[in-house]
């Protein structure tokens, strides 16, 4: 699991898989999972992170994910 926030757009991007999303799906305002074409999510986007969840926990939730 790979995690990136970009300050400058406030954006969280968690990556879970290393394979390639073919689309992507909005499942509530500003969180969006990229998908395969079958269905697999491939990785969760974070728009306004900020105001949504601690950034500092995402990357303890990568540490965690490498133990």
């Amino acid at each position: 699991m790979k995690v990136r926030y970009d300050k400058e757009v406030d954006a969280a991007y968690i990556q879970m898989s290393s394979k390639k999303p073919d689309g992507a799906v909005e499942i509530t305002e500003g969180v969006i999972l990229h998908t395969t074409a079958k269905d697999e999510i491939v990785a969760i986007e974070i728009l306004d992170a900020a105001k949504k969840i601690p950034i500092k926990t995402l990357y303890k939730l990568e540490l965690s994910a490498v133990a």
